[in-house]
């Protein structure tokens, strides 16, 4: 490990270590623009230039490896002089418009600027203009103020995997584009805002809408899939003005996948901000009074067995369980998480987890895909995967749709007969599983939604235990969810109870009368037709399927606008934060069913979130510890059956509408109609 000398500081670091990272671990910051810790190194900005012994003119310090020896000096009237003439040159063809600009108070340039530059410029010429650029309708560009850093081009093509992005012409005359003018066809792309360290791409649609400076900042959880990526929430008054990410190692590092980051918008469109009751066919504005009077008349003298319930993809935990326990107290079993009527079997945590964890992506040397299309069910989990193939000596195998998954792999089927090859072994890619020292596999949600799901399930155990997926220390065998609330559900058991319905049962049994009550908790992923006549509660925050065919609609709060627990596809527990206030006479979940359990003579033991969360603790273990993972121990799951062979299919047809909240955003609107023909073409094969 090499020994080097840093401003009189002797430090020793890891072999490859620059000395721009040297620097850091010591709490010396060098200025940078090109420099970011997780792309490639281009050294084309030359701002952290630095005074190196016996070296002939200053260096940069992001591209120089760390040698025995070296002598560094970062304070140094050479530096200095260099860092401003760096500067100097990088404002001289720079607009002067930071009292406008959209970046301002976030902008890397205007801030290095103030700590590192010169106080005057000698550039007496006219500036040059660069027109703008067509990104799509989540990226504004302002490409007159790009200083040719490269981090976009370097993102797209390192980290989303779209190489769209690139360089024409030289020195002054260099312009970043897409060569073509087209929108950049990737989950990942709003990711570039982040990146550019200057206002040359911002956000379309948060361009000029507020300074950062007005904005309070609440640090949550995203609920656009199960990843339970770790985002902060900005907010202004009692409206969400952006999203952006948080980082966390564990999940999604520093990025954000578009939806999560841009459907914010939806959150103040079609709202649910009073109750509804449907008087004479129409649903009318009601007191709350007037709501769960109308509720308690119904279901009064209703037996047990004729009540269901339904929970939705955004619940959070604590509404999950008041609802499981009104619903029981009233004598029913009829309860499902599961609102796509995936029957697969619960009996075993490790039979519907992420137990490999996202993080542990990069230690597979093989995966096997089955049913997934994870650019869409997981866009974090597909990037991961990118990462690990970028370090080399990684095998993915496809079982299911051919489509542009970002990195090259192996096409290996369509189907259950695919799989059923991989798991008795005669399958050619059993070879590369059994010698791969830690093989995984991904289940995707769409071949649990099957009416074979739990007998997929069980194959797809076989062929884990049968090509070496589970050792000590390492278990191969993932299930990727699509819903936030899913894993939440099942940990809690909103599930079927002894000779209780699921979803299926439940809608077949209201379309044929036998079931006579339906409380819907924001599940709109259903087909209402097959509700029949049964009387249904709706409990939401959108006016969307689930509330137009209600008799009784009760305003919850949106994921923004109350505390609550959410539990990701690995099953690591997350808590979500009040950004803002629930809007109009809207209420918490938990706090909505907690005070209608007492209009229905079903008292609920809690009068706090805290007490909630400790009826949680006792529901499942895994809620004692919030903000950790809990790992499952491996045991037999799934049911062997009749399989159908019908080829896989992802269970995402719009990538930009699947809940909602982002079936209300403009956003979303845009990006489908801009991206959703181009997504049906971007079918390439790889192998």
């Amino acid at each position: 490990m090499p020994k080097l000398t840093i401003d009189g500081i002797e430090v020793e670091v890891e072999p490859g270590t620059s000395v721009l990272q040297a620097c850091e671990q010591i709490g010396i910051e060098i200025p940078r623009f090109c420099y970011h810790e997780r792309l490639t190194v281009p050294a084309n900005c030359r701002m952290c230039l630095v005074e190196m012994e016996k070296a002939p003119k200053p260096v940069a310090s992001c591209a120089m490896p760390c040698g025995e020896g070296m002598v560094i000096k970062t304070n140094t009237d050479l530096v200095h002089k260099a860092r401003k003439g760096v500067m100097e040159f990088l404002l001289i063809n720079h607009p002067l418009d930071c009292p406008i600009c959209d970046q301002g108070g976030e902008c890397d340039l205007q801030d290095q600027a103030m700590g590192y530059g010169f106080d005057r410029s000698r550039f007496q010429e006219n500036k040059r203009a660069v027109k703008d650029k067509y990104l799509g309708p989540l990226i504004k560009t302002i490409m007159t103020r790009c200083i040719h850093c490269t981090r976009c081009i370097r993102f797209a093509d390192e980290i989303a995997g779209v190489p769209e992005l690139g360089a024409t012409g030289r020195g002054e005359h260099m312009e970043v584009g897409t060569y073509i003018e087209q929108a950049i066809s990737s989950e990942l792309s709003g990711n570039l805002i982040d990146v550019c360290p200057v206002g040359a791409l911002t956000s379309k649609p948060y361009a000029f809408t507020t300074r950062p400076w007005e904005l309070r900042k609440t640090e949550t959880i995203d609920v656009m899939d199960a990843l339970g990526s770790n985002i902060r929430v900005d907010t202004r008054g009692p409206e969400v003005m952006r999203l952006t990410p948080r980082l966390n190692e564990d999940i999604n590092e520093e990025w954000l996948a578009d939806k999560s980051r841009f459907h914010y918008d939806g959150l103040k469109r079609q709202r649910l901000d009073r109750p509804y009751v449907r008087r004479d066919g129409k649903l009318q504005p009601a007191t709350w009074a007037e709501a769960f009077t109308a509720i308690a008349e119904r279901v009064k003298g209703v037996p047990g067995d004729r009540i269901a319930a339904l929970a939705g993809d955004l619940c959070d935990a604590e509404s999950m369980v008041a609802l499981k326990d009104l619903v029981e107290g009233l004598g029913s079993k009829n309860l499902d998480c599961r609102q796509d009527g995936a029957a697969f079997d619960t009996s075993a945590r490790a039979g519907y987890l992420f137990n490999t964890t996202i993080a542990g992506i990069e230690k597979a040397d093989a995966i096997l895909l089955i049913g997934t299309y994870p650019r869409w069910e997981g866009s974090m989990v597909n990037a991961r995967i990118r990462k690990r193939y970028l370090m080399g000596g990684l095998k993915v195998g496809v079982v299911g749709e051919r489509r542009d998954l970002t990195y090259p792999y192996t096409y290996l089927g369509a189907g259950p007969q695919t799989l059923q090859e991989l798991a008795d072994g005669s399958h050619e890619f059993c070879e590369i599983l059994k010698t791969a020292k830690r093989p995984m596999l991904i289940l995707g949600a769409g071949a649990l939604r099957r009416a074979d799901g739990a007998a997929i399930q069980a194959l797809a155990r076989q062929a884990a235990e049968a090509n070496n997926m589970v050792q000590d220390g390492w278990n191969g065998f993932n299930v990727l969810h699509t819903a936030a609330a899913r894993v939440g559900g099942l940990e809690l058991g909103f599930l079927p109870g002894q000779g209780g319905k699921a979803t299926a049962e439940i809608l077949a049994g209201a379309s044929s009368g036998a079931i006579e009550v339906v409380y819907l908790l924001g599940a709109d992923e259903i087909d209402t037709a097959k509700l029949g006549d049964a009387f249904v509660i709706y409990q939401g925050h959108h006016g969307d399927r689930g509330a137009h065919r209600a008799d009784v609609v009760l305003p919850g709060a949106a994921y923004t606008e109350k505390n609550g627990l959410y539990v990701n596809t690995e099953g690591r527990v997350q808590m979500a934060r009040m950004a803002v206030f629930p809007l109009g006479e809207a209420r918490e979940d938990w706090k909505i069913l907690r005070a209608l359990g007492d209009q229905l003579g079903v008292r609920l033991p809690y009068d706090s979130l805290a007490q909630v969360r400790k009826r949680l603790a006792e529901a499942s273990p895994v809620f004692r510890s919030i903000e950790s993972l809990t790992m499952a121990e491996w045991g037999p799951f799934g049911q062997a059956g009749t399989i159908d062979a019908a080829p896989f299919h992802c269970p995402i047809e719009n990538y930009y509408m699947t809940d909602p909240i982002s079936r209300a955003s403009a956003t979303m609107a845009k990006c489908t109609e801009t991206f959703l023909a181009a997504a049906s073409e971007r079918t390439g094969t790889h192998g």
